[in-house]
């Protein structure tokens, strides 16, 4: 009897192990997961602002090799850690952790569940017609309040500056470098601002910079920074204000026409900058297609990209370019 009893506690000992490893290994998995997508939110975070890991770095006081090892989804951060890292990619510390935007229901969604709920219970002959309507208004207001600006998003070396000059030459209208704007008002270079204030104190001057600019000029060429679709409200601005136009290259071009600026420094670490490059293209990707147009400079001569933004212009304000 005894000798079962014993028996039937070990059998017990033995399950409450078993049930313990199993859970404890379920928690590992479930935690590694976590680990891993956390550390694609940093990498993503990082790659909107437009950010190699070493300015990251140097921002967040978080070294360099542990920033390597989060991405990589071994590390596993504290909240202070994580605070500091959202802090220096003026990223929602929440939105970081977790992965989920909170977006509270404004009236206007509820006005547009609304429109949606009468358009639903129309006739379907009818559905043609109220289509029309709406899309002949909608595109007077876009071109009442966008007026003759034309706005080139992208990269650096995707050539905004030079192709913005040459367009704004045929426009006869203003050509604006937002970066240099945000520079006068701040009193020093680019550089200098994001090492000294940092990313928020930027992204402040240059919505700033931006309604002035289009405040003060209803015909205007203006060359945007490559990171200002990381910044909704900034970002939602200039779609709204500006014709847009994004052009693109390949990460190769990039590159080269960055070097060929004098800028010797991502061939320091070409490995990596290359890598850095294309998962900032990746990043802001679905941001950049937002645009009015997309322009393919890859391939093409100055005098080629600028005929062909030329005649985009001319089709946004109605003027042949």
């Amino acid at each position: 009897m005894f000798r079962g009893l014993k028996s039937a506690k070990a059998m017990v000992k033995e399950g409450k192990q078993t049930v313990t490893a199993s859970t404890k290994e379920d928690i590992d998995t479930e935690l590694s997961a976590y680990l891993a997508e956390l550390g694609s939110r940093v990498r993503a975070a990082r790659a909107r602002r437009g950010m190699a890991r070493r300015i990251l770095a140097r921002d967040s006081g978080v070294s360099e090799r542990y920033l390597a090892q989060l991405e990589g989804g071994t590390g596993n951060p504290s909240i202070t850690v994580l605070r500091q890292i959202a802090t220096a990619v003026d990223y929602p510390l929440a939105e970081l952790i977790t992965g989920e935007g909170s977006i509270p229901l404004t009236m206007a969604d509820g006005s547009r569940a609304e429109l949606a709920a009468l358009i639903a219970q129309l006739p379907e002959p009818m559905i043609p017609a109220l289509k029309d309507e709406l899309t002949q208004r909608l595109s007077q207001l876009s071109r009442e309040g966008k007026g003759r600006r034309i706005a080139l998003i992208g990269l650096r070396g995707a050539g905004k500056s030079t192709l913005g000059k040459s367009l704004a030459e045929r426009l006869s209208v203003p050509f604006i470098e937002l970066n240099r704007l945000v520079e006068q008002e701040y009193g020093g270079s680019v550089g200098e601002i994001l090492a000294l204030s940092g990313q928020a104190a930027f992204r402040r001057i240059e919505r700033r910079c931006l309604e002035r600019a289009v405040v003060d000029n209803a015909a205007a060429v203006i060359a945007t920074g490559g990171g200002i679709v990381s910044e909704p409200e900034t970002y939602g601005m200039l779609l709204k204000r500006c014709h847009t136009v994004w052009l693109r290259a390949e990460p190769r071009d990039y590159m080269s026409r960055v070097i060929a600026q004098g800028d010797l420094r991502p061939m320091a670490r070409n490995e990596e900058a290359m890598d850095d490059l294309k998962a900032i293209l990746d990043a802001r990707d679905p941001d950049y297609r937002r645009a009015d147009a997309i322009l393919e400079t890859s391939g093409s001569s100055e005098k080629e990209s600028t005929d062909a933004l030329a005649k985009l212009a001319g089709q946004f304000i109605g003027k042949p370019a």
